[in-house]
């Protein structure tokens, strides 16, 4: 089966090797080496600052003792208000019912005196007229009384002249109006009472009462119209609307005239509705309007031709004063609590801001940053705490020197467990070539100074190799010696073990070239600064990977064969002449990226056939070298005698050539 390799990028290599490899990610660190510098997904915020908590607890006791007042003064002055209302509304229909009831007495029982005396002294004389001139005197809203039957002109008419001439309409509508209501007419003779509204046939306000009136054994009716002058200003004043209906459910009395002048009819209201099949005489009830609109509603059934009066107001209305100052309330309260929280959030800052800056430091260490500078002005105990905390980190700088970092903040995460996992693992290994000969140059040049200036000089090696298995994406597992362990796809992964095994040959090239920079100053036999060569080993296969160690101290490493082979390659670099050497296994998943030549197979104790070995020349499409020739000319390398190696006779672990 084919395998798949990442895609080489175009260039020449030795000018931008460096930027080989995984796609760099921000701040200088490439992508999968990244993955520390960021925060878990799981990563523990803050979901209520010490700000939040205070200003809310402030906020529920402004509330609750200002609100808890607010509520019990608005129900126990809204009980006290909604009695109140309700006695005044009632009072007012009754007081209402009660004139309303007077005023149709009154004008029905003047005018039966009237038609009395009318019909004892005879319609014609003078004592009638001086009777009619006396009723009109006395009741100058009244506009005419007549006697009439069904379907006949009137037997008998009194009409108040000044009536018509003060309101300048025609008195010859009195004929008129009889003549269009013979329906009144008809049930008025049959023993009917009725009142209804004649507003539009005069033009002006006006009542008709029409009730039955025998005489000489006749079925007549008695009309009498007149104009409720009084009953509508009384009905119409202050906030409690009153208004008169008939039997029928007709408007006759009504604030709003233009309901009357449009004889506009309530029996389908709801309320109305409620009051006929109601038996009482009269009571309240608070109900909601067709608009709506919520009503205390108080009725009183008049014993005139089946009409009522009905007083109402509004329940908004009511509690208008209750909720001005419930309003009132709550702006104070809004008040209150705006400069109390003011005050708290300023207050908070002073404690909140160190924490905060201190919670900022705890993410920094936890992502593996241990230079933190913080500053505190404040002598309290934040003031103690930032000290303490900046010494802390200051210490685990310095121990984060003789760890692995990286690896040390994904345990810290609990990204890595204790315990061992599979992993398929590209593994590496270097050394530097003549490493013994040239310590003891130093020890020889310099005497008691060598050891810091081995240190150093090897300290400039290893920071330049570090960074390049960091920025492929790798982890520095350890230094033996003058040696570096490294391996790909263990604590991360780029995706998958091919993606893996690049990075770690790419990561190989970017040695070779920040070698070859760092030797071009150097010249060979200079025993303070001498020239680097190194050989790399590198080997793909299943590892286990984890936390091992002791109690007192562990570190993160992978074991298995394919660890011994890795290391074992790294040795066969010398005899083969070469500086990169891969596994087979290496080169099934990389073989499509790089320019290789494959060296004699080589035969290794524990494994049944021979293990074949590729020298790495260059990433494919990149300028540099195209052969391994090139490579050692390149790096003064002397190509060897393969047939004439003689491959370690300490351990005997390999042979050139693929015979047993």
């Amino acid at each position: 089966m084919k395998n798949a390799a990442p895609h080489p990028p175009k260039g020449g290599f030795y000018r931008r090797a460096s930027r080989a490899g995984p796609r760099r990610a921000p701040g200088g660190r490439n992508a999968a080496a990244s993955q520390t510098d960021n925060p878990p997904n799981n990563q523990p915020k803050v979901r209520f600052s010490i700000g939040f908590k205070l200003v809310t607890i402030i906020t529920i006791l402004v509330l609750l003792s200002l609100g808890a007042i607010t509520v019990l003064v608005s129900v126990l002055v809204s009980q006290d208000v909604r009695l109140t209302a309700e006695e005044n509304n009632f009072t007012i229909n009754q007081r209402s019912a009660s004139e309303a009831e007077t005023t149709f007495a009154s004008i029905r029982s003047n005018a039966l005196v009237l038609l009395e005396t009318l019909n004892a002294a005879g319609a014609g004389g003078a004592l009638s007229r001086q009777a009619a001139a006396f009723f009109f005197e006395r009741n100058q809203s009244v506009a005419f009384i007549a006697l009439a039957a069904p379907g006949a002109p009137p037997e008998q008419m009194l009409v108040n002249t000044r009536f018509f001439m003060s309101r300048e309409i025609e008195s010859a509508l009195a004929d008129t109006y009889l003549a269009a209501r013979q329906d009144a007419l008809e049930r008025a003779a049959a023993g009917e009472t009725l009142l209804l509204n004649a507003m539009p046939n005069f033009g002006v306000h006006t009542l008709a009462l029409f009730f039955p009136w025998q005489e000489g054994g006749q079925e007549q009716a008695a009309v009498i119209v007149f104009a409720p002058e009084n009953l509508a200003e009384t009905f119409g004043s202050g906030t409690n609307q009153s208004y008169l209906i008939n039997g029928d459910g007709d408007v006759l009395i009504h604030a709003e005239v233009e309901l009357v002048r449009a004889v506009a009819n309530m029996s389908n209201r709801s309320f109305i509705a409620s009051m006929r099949e109601n038996p009482e005489q009269n009571m309240q009830i608070l109900y909601t309007g067709e608009d709506g609109v919520r009503y205390f509603g108080a009725f009183s059934k008049l014993t005139t031709a089946g009409a009522a009066i009905i007083t109402s107001i509004e329940y908004d209305v009511v509690f208008e004063g209750i909720a001005a100052t419930t309003r009132r309330n709550a702006y104070l309260t809004a008040a209150v609590l705006f400069l109390s929280i003011l005050f708290i959030w300023f207050y908070s800052k002073s404690i909140s801001k160190p924490l905060k800056r201190l919670a900022q430091a705890a993410l920094q260490i936890e992502r593996g940053s241990f230079e933190i500078d913080l500053k505190s002005s404040s002598s309290d105990e934040t003031g103690l705490l930032t000290a303490s905390f900046k010494r802390m980190s200051t210490a685990l700088g310095v121990f984060g020197r003789f760890t692995n970092r990286e690896i040390a903040v994904q345990a810290m995460r609990g990204e890595i467990k204790p315990g061992g996992l599979p992993k398929h693992a590209t593994i590496f290994f270097s050394d530097i070539r003549g490493f013994t000969e040239k310590s003891e140059n130093f020890t020889h040049a310099f005497g008691n100074e060598a050891s810091d200036r081995i240190v150093h000089w090897l300290n400039e090696y290893f920071t330049r190799m570090v960074e390049c298995v960091d920025k492929t994406g790798g982890v520095v597992d350890k230094f033996i010696g003058d040696a570096v362990m490294a391996h790909w796809g263990t604590a991360y992964s780029a995706g998958s073990p091919a993606k893996d095994a690049f990075n770690g040959v790419k990561a190989a090239l970017m040695m070779r070239l920040a070698l070859f920079d760092m030797n071009r100053g150097r010249r060979a036999g200079d025993p303070g600064n001498p020239p680097i060569r190194i050989g790399c080993g590198i080997n793909t296969g299943i590892v286990t990977a984890g936390q091992i160690g002791s109690d007192a101290r562990m570190e993160y490493t992978v074991i298995g064969d394919p660890v011994n082979l890795a290391s074992r390659t790294e040795a066969l670099n010398k005899p083969l002449g070469t500086d990169i050497l891969i596994t087979e296994d290496t080169w099934k998943l990389v073989s499509g990226a790089f320019i290789t030549e494959e060296m004699p197979p080589v035969t290794v104790k524990g494994k049944e056939k021979p293990v074949r070995m590729f020298a790495v020349v260059n990433l494919k499409g990149l300028k540099g070298p195209r052969t391994l020739n090139e490579v050692r000319k390149l790096l003064g390398i002397e190509p060897p005698d393969i047939s004439r190696v003689n491959t370690g006779e300490e351990e005997k672990k390999y042979k050139i050539g693929g015979g047993a």
